[in-house]
């Protein structure tokens, strides 16, 4: 019998096809539990995941040529490379260097914005409420209440979020201790609280595509 490339497999009619290519993810730390679950729910094995760490979330300017060294180092060993990243504050810079360097990455201008879907989210034209996934819930402390001072001088409250009215936390996964703890969130930040279970948006869109 002769033996198949390791780099295919057999069809239901015992015909040999290509394996699906290998496609390199480039994410941003704070998305890593929702894509690893997307990948197990869906068995997309052929999707490697690498993260920048998740503290660029209030870098910005660090974003872009983070996934251009990262790209560099990477395009030859996979077929694709998908940037998961929207644009998240840097100004269009990242989408311009995606292009450059020949990479696509999610659409939308910030993962609020894609975990709603960015068209559902864009038509709520919402700009008084302040946003909380699963994740910033789980490092509310680590990522806005010290980040901000809030810790050393919580009287900056109402200097910071005085114009908005809302926290709404959007929900990738039904847990009813993160809604508990998002609702403390916006106890804290002095913010009316909404929920919303989002699941996870377009991210699962974007990555289904690549299937």
């Amino acid at each position: 019998m002769t033996e198949l490339p390791s780099d295919t497999t057999l069809t239901e009619d015992g015909f040999a096809e290509p394996a699906r290519g290998r496609i390199m993810l480039i994410a941003c730390g704070a998305l890593a539990r929702e894509i690893l679950a997307l990948k197990r729910a869906n068995g997309w094995d052929h999707m490697v995941l690498q993260c920048l760490p998740a503290k660029y979330h209030l870098y910005p300017e660090k974003i872009t040529r983070a996934v251009e060294e990262t790209v560099h180092e990477n395009r030859g060993a996979y077929d694709e490379i998908f940037v998961v990243y929207a644009d998240c504050g840097t100004g269009g810079l990242l989408q311009a260097k995606c292009a450059e360097l020949g990479v696509e990455m999610v659409a939308g201008p910030h993962c609020y914005s894609f975990f709603e879907g960015n068209g559902a989210f864009a038509a709520r034209d919402e700009i008084t409420a302040f946003y909380l996934t699963d994740f910033l819930v789980k490092q509310f402390d680590a990522f806005v209440w010290k980040p901000m001072g809030l810790d050393r001088h919580p009287e900056l409250r109402d200097m910071i979020f005085g114009n908005y009215t809302k926290l709404v936390y959007q929900a990738q996964v039904n847990d009813p201790a993160l809604e508990a703890k998002a609702r403390d969130c916006a106890a804290r930040l002095g913010l009316d609280y909404e929920y919303r279970f989002t699941g996870y948006g377009d991210l699962k869109t974007a990555l289904a595509a690549r299937a």
